[in-house]
C-alpha cells in the first residue's frame, strides 16, 4: 500500500543515525515489498518531483541504500528538489530504501574474521542486489511513470556496495555515485580485482563519480581504486574522482553530494 506524507500537513525532523543537522522530512511516498529475495518485508520512500503531479512526462529515476525517513533518504530529496528547482539538475525520481540489517545487506561475503565482528550476519550484497534488480525496480516501473535511465548512489557501506555493483554487475545502472566507499573489506578483495574486471567491463556507456576523505582507513584504497581507472577504464567507463582530504568519513557526503548529483544526473 502506498501512503502519502505531505509536508504541509506536518513537518518533522529528526537527528540522523550520523549525528547531522536535522532535515525536514519531505513529501513522498511509502510502500512495502515482501521480498522473496531477502526473505523479509521491505520498506521503500519514493519522493517525486514537483511537476510529476501535473505533467505526464516519465522521469529518470536515483535508488538509494541507507533510504529510509531516519536515514539518508529527507536530506538527499530536498538537495534534489533545491537542484530542480535551479535547473542544476533535470527531475528525478528518488527510491530509498530502508535498512533492516544494513551491514548484511551491503557487504559482500568475507574471509576476514575480523570483518565477521561488526554484524551476526554479513555478505548478503547478492541476495539485496537480486531484490532491486528483480522486485524493487520492476514495481517502480509499473507504479510511476519512469524512463529507462536509472542511477544508485551511497555512502560508506552503501558506497562499497555501489562500487561493488558497477564492477561486478554494471548493466543494472547507468550511473554510479559513491562517497567514501569502505574498500577494506575482505582484505580490499574488490580492489585488488580491480584490473581485472575493468578489463572485461561491459561496452555499455556508464558514469562513476566517487570521492574520498581523509579517513585513514579508506583513503588509500579509494585513491589507488581511482589510479586503477586512470590505467584500466574502458572509454565507455566515464568516471569522476573527487578526492577530499579536507573532509571526514561523517562529513563527505553532505560536503559533495550537490556537486556528485550535478556530475552524474546530466549526461555528457
Amino acid at each position: 500500500m502506498v501512503k502519502a506524507f505531505p509536508l504541509l500537513t506536518i513537518i518533522l525532523f529528526f537527528i540522523s543515525c550520523k549525528g547531522q543537522t536535522p532535515d525536514p522530512i519531505p513529501t513522498h511516498e511509502s510502500f512495502t515489498i515482501d521480498s522473496k529475495e531477502v526473505g523479509e518485508i521491505r520498506n521503500l520512500n519514493v519522493w517525486l518531483p514537483e511537476d510529476y503531479a501535473t505533467s505526464d512526462l516519465s522521469y529518470p529515476v536515483l535508488y538509494m541504500p541507507d533510504g529510509g525517513i531516519q536515514e539518508d533518504f529527507p536530506h538527499i530529496a530536498n538537495t534534489l528538489s533545491e537542484l530542480i528547482q535551479t535547473k542544476k539538475i533535470p527531475p528525478f525520481i528518488l527510491v530509498g530504501i530502508e535498512n533492516t540489517q544494513r551491514r548484511k545487506d551491503l557487504t559482500p561475503p568475507t574471509q576476514v574474521e575480523k570483518d565477521k565482528e561488526i554484524a551476526p550476519i554479513v555478505g548478503g550484497s547478492a541476495e539485496f542486489r537480486a531484490f532491486i534488480k528483480n522486485e524493487l525496480i520492476p514495481y517502480v516501473n509499473s507504479n510511476y511513470r519512469t524512463t529507462a535511465e536509472k542511477g544508485i548512489i551511497g555512502e560508506s557501506l552503501a558506497g562499497l556496495f555501489v562500487t561493488e555493483t558497477l564492477m561486478v554487475q554494471p548493466e543494472l545502472f547507468d550511473f554510479y555515485i559513491a562517497f567514501d566507499p569502505s574498500l577494506w573489506w575482505n582484505d580490499k578483495d574488490l580492489l585488488k580485482n580491480s584490473e581485472k574486471i575493468l578489463t572485461e567491463f561491459t561496452s555499455e556507456p556508464k558514469r562513476f563519480w566517487f570521492a574520498g576523505s581523509s579517513a585513514k582507513d579508506i583513503s588509500k584504497s579509494v585513491n589507488n581504486l581511482a589510479k586503477e581507472f586512470e590505467k584500466n577504464a574502458p572509454k565507455n567507463l566515464v568516471w569522476k574522482y573527487s578526492d577530499e582530504p579536507k573532509e571526514k568519513h561523517n562529513t563527505i557526503f553532505r560536503a559533495t553530494k550537490e556537486k556528485a548529483l550535478i556530475w552524474a544526473l546530466n549526461k555528457p
